[in-house]
Order: C-alpha cells, then structure tokens, then sequence
C-alpha cells in the first residue's frame, strides 16, 4: 500500500468506527494528534477530551450505533518530500436514519487533517472539525448545537 492509500484508508476507518459507535477506536486513531474544536491556540482538544466529548454528545441507539454513515470523497492528499509528514483535504457528508424516519443528511463539511509517520505506519496529527458548511436536522444525532463555519473561514 503506498502513502497516498495508507491515509486515505486511515480516513475510512474513521468513518467506519464512528459508524459503529466505537468511539474508542476513533480516539486511538488520534492518540498522537490535536483536534481543532474551536478558534484560536485554545480551540484544539486531545484524544481523551475527544474521546469523552463523543461519549457525551453523540446519541447511541439501542444498536449500539449513532445510525450514521459518514460519507467521505474529494480526498487530496499530499505527501511531503521527505515522505514522513502529509496532509489532506476532503469532504464529508453525514447520513442518519432513525427508526422508521427519512434516511437523511444531516451535516456536511471538509476535513483538513495532517499526518505524521509514528514507528513506521501512518498516523493523525492534527484534524480540523471547525470547517462546517452544511447544517441539516442534527436532533436525533447531537445533544449540542453545532453552526456552519462562518464564510470568512471557508476554503
């Protein structure tokens, strides 16, 4: 597997265990990153504030899952020359069906992540969740508000 489909498999297993509600496992993913929540210096979180922040605002169902599927595409990915650090971009659009309810999305928005190579394999260094364009019904999903990005952050 080269560089390129290493991230991009890191992207989908993100997405996989967030699907399945393994918020465990999604933590462990970003056990050497930063997490951007908010603006500034202050806005970024480690993976066991992630961790707890999940546990306590995603809605689990008596499956055990959020009823999600988070969908990803546009997946950039750049590798810089000395092959130990990369980037990339993409976009995400989550999906949620509840009961017998609309299947529906229910956010949009694009990850810029950042990779590192830790003991020889690919990992999370840094994910930014503040880039938020598209706000549906997230009632059955949250237990928080969450807004779209404001258009001066857009890129």
């Amino acid at each position: 597997m080269d560089d390129r489909d290493a991230i991009t498999a890191l992207l989908y297993r993100y997405a996989e265990a967030m699907d399945g509600g393994d918020f465990a496992s999604v933590a462990d993913l970003f056990r050497d990153a930063r997490i951007r929540v908010g603006p500034g210096d202050d806005g970024f979180l480690d993976a066991a504030a992630m961790l707890e922040l999940w546990e306590n605002t995603v809605i689990r169902y008596a499956d055990g899952t959020p009823r999600t599927k988070h969908v990803t595409t546009n997946v950039i990915v750049e590798v810089e020359p000395d092959g130990r650090r990369a980037a990339s971009r993409s976009y995400y659009t989550v999906f949620q069906q509840v009961d017998r309810g609309p299947l529906q999305p229910i956010i949009s928005g694009r990850y810029h992540d950042r990779f590192e190579q830790v003991d020889g394999a690919w990992s999370f260094a840094e994910r930014d969740y503040t880039l938020v364009d598209l706000v549906g019904d997230l009632s059955q999903h949250l237990r928080i508000d969450v807004a779209p990005s404001p258009p001066s952050t857009r890129g």
